[in-house]
């Protein structure tokens, strides 16, 4: 077979569903254009994640199977951390976290990445290693570190009793980080 006959072909192989198939083609191409660039809009619009907006909503069950809901803590300063237990700076930052829910007047809420865990009773036998005391809330589904887009772990928010973040870091925070970006706050 020559060139020129391989090429002949092309067209046939591409549409063997015929011109039914190609226009779906087309119009599912088309709507996927139009629903992108609308998609990044909407993400552009949500800025619930920026220092200086309010932290969105949510609603999780926590540890001992209460449910609990970022707006329970309106009023409070609120240290956000999510976190899992395989996570080393997850691991080397709880004492200290600890230490700042038991020293300062700061809600500690701990978003365990429940999804990433091997075994979901691996965040009780942390919790116990550990000795913590504050709000655990799994996050089994995966949804709410969805909706902070939170990558990597750990990362930390801080919210003034207003709802809004003061602060986004990543990464193991020392306990004077933490008391210094509590002490930022205009509380």
């Amino acid at each position: 077979m020559n060139q020129v006959s391989q090429w002949n072909n092309i067209p046939t192989v591409l549409f063997i569903g015929g011109r039914k198939m190609a226009k779906k083609i087309f119009i599912l191409l088309l709507m996927m254009l139009l629903i992108v660039p609308t998609g990044s809009v909407m993400a552009k619009e949500n800025t619930g994640l920026e220092v200086g907006n309010q932290a969105p909503d949510f609603e999780l069950e926590s540890l001992t199977g209460e449910k609990v809901t970022l707006s329970d803590y309106r009023g409070k300063a609120v240290m956000l951390n999510f976190w899992a237990t395989w996570c080393p700076p997850c691991r080397d930052e709880m004492p200290d976290m600890q230490n700042f829910y038991d020293q300062n007047d700061v809600v500690v809420l701990a978003v365990n990445l429940t999804d990433t865990e091997i075994k979901k009773s691996n965040v009780q036998k942390f919790k116990d290693e550990f000795s913590l005391s504050f709000p655990i809330a799994l996050d089994v589904e995966g949804s709410v570190a969805l909706q902070y887009r939170i990558s990597p772990i750990p990362t930390t928010y801080m919210i003034d009793p207003e709802g809004k973040i003061t602060y986004k870091g990543y990464g193991a925070m020392t306990y004077e980080a933490m008391v210094e970006k509590l002490s930022a706050m205009e509380l």
